[in-house]
This record gives C-alpha cells, structure tokens and sequence, in this order.
C-alpha cells in the first residue's frame, strides 16, 4: 500500500455551529475523487463546536477536573469519526481508529481516526498516526488559512507565514495545551511532529480546490512547517 495522507480535519470545519452538510458532502466527493486515482487517507476528526458546547456546559454546572473536560473533547471527536465513517462507509475502514499504539492492516483506501487520551487535541493522534503508518507529512484543514507571527484577530498587523521551522512555530504556540484552545497545531502535537521530523501543512479546509492543488503538486495556499 501507498503511504497514506494523513489528514487533521479541524472541528471547526464538521460542526462549526451546526453540522456543515454541504462541506461535509463536497468534502466527501472530493477525497473519494483521489482515491479513485488510487490516494489512501488517514483522517483525524477533531470535535467542533460539540466540544465547547458540552465542555462549558461542564465547567458551569460544577467543578471539573481538566482530564474530565479532555475527554468530553475526546468523545465529541469519536462522534464526528463516527459521522465520517458512516458517509464514507464503501470505502471506509469498517473500525475508527483510536489507540495510535496499535497498528492495524488498513486494506480499505480510507481509515477514519479520533482521540484517545487526554493531554493534546487530535492534532497530537495526527501525529502519532503518521508515526504509526510510517507518513512524512500531516495536512492540517481547519478555518485557518495560515500560521500567523501573533494573533490575527488580536493584531491587525499580523503577517501570514508561507514557510516556518518548529524552533519559531514553538515560540508561537508555546508549550501547554489546554482543552479547549484553538491553535493551528497544539502545543503538544508540535513538539511530537518535530522530534519525530514531520512535515505539517497548514491550509484553509472550506477551500478544497486548495487541498486538490496540494494534493496534486501544484501551487498551493498555506504554511509548511518543517
């Protein structure tokens, strides 16, 4: 088998409010394209608007312990993997994959993913997949188009970053994952993905003619960190 495209499919892109039927379709359309080409996909789904939705509700009724709140996260991802499976099923791996210590034969084209322990978002499992199946590269697809120097919506000035090395990525992102934040890699995935050498492509997932072209080798729109 090919090596797969290891693929974060960023919450905010399944549930943003709502499940987003119409992203999920063309979504769907566009990955079964490429694996009629022969592609293989690893996708990671992360846990949306369902996430924050049942982690605030939470941490208003009681006090909470974080881990608690981390697998209120990581349960809200196996229901959109779950989702995902079911609208890919013909070419889907029949089990979602959850523990990224246990290799399984994936003789499907495509395998769906979710968390698995509390500590990291599903950027981390990402990581650990690609890992597992031997890949060199992680897509990133979220609601962000680029890594930015400082904050975009705190910092007018932001500048979109083309290409960036995990030393300043780091500095960026820092070292701390809390559930519930929204970076363009977690904390804990970055520092996983550099000692392990991966390459992690950042891209605006509602702009999937963007994903083709990076699929395709073309030019592309995003931030390569490396």
């Amino acid at each position: 088998m090919q090596e797969p495209t290891v693929i974060s499919l960023g919450g905010s892109l399944i549930i943003p409010d709502k499940i987003d039927n119409q992203f999920l379709k063309s979504f769907r359309d566009t990955i079964l394209k490429f694996v009629t080409q022969g592609h293989h996909f690893i996708i990671v789904a992360g846990g949306g608007r369902t996430t924050r939705v049942y982690q605030e509700a939470a941490r208003q009724v009681g006090t909470v312990s974080e881990e608690d709140v981390d697998w209120i996260g990581i349960h809200a991802t196996r229901l959109n993997a779950h989702l995902l499976r079911t609208i890919f099923r013909e070419k889907a791996h029949l089990k979602v994959l959850t523990h990224y210590n246990e290799k399984e034969s994936l003789s499907e084209p495509l395998a769906i993913a979710a968390g698995w322990k509390p500590g990291h978002s599903t950027d981390y499992d990402t990581v650990a997949f690609a890992k597992l199946y031997g890949c060199h590269s992680v897509i990133n697809l979220s609601d962000v188009p680029y890594v930015f120097d400082k904050d975009p919506d705190k910092f007018p000035d932001a500048v979109a970053l083309e290409k960036i090395n995990w030393v300043d990525f780091r500095k960026i992102v820092g070292d701390v994952w809390t559930p519930g934040d929204n970076l363009p890699f977690d904390p804990i995935a970055s520092k996983a993905a550099q000692e392990a050498g991966l390459k992690v492509v950042i891209m605006d997932g509602h702009n999937l003619q963007n994903f083709e072209n990076y699929l395709e080798g073309k030019e592309f729109e995003g931030t390569v960190i490396s």
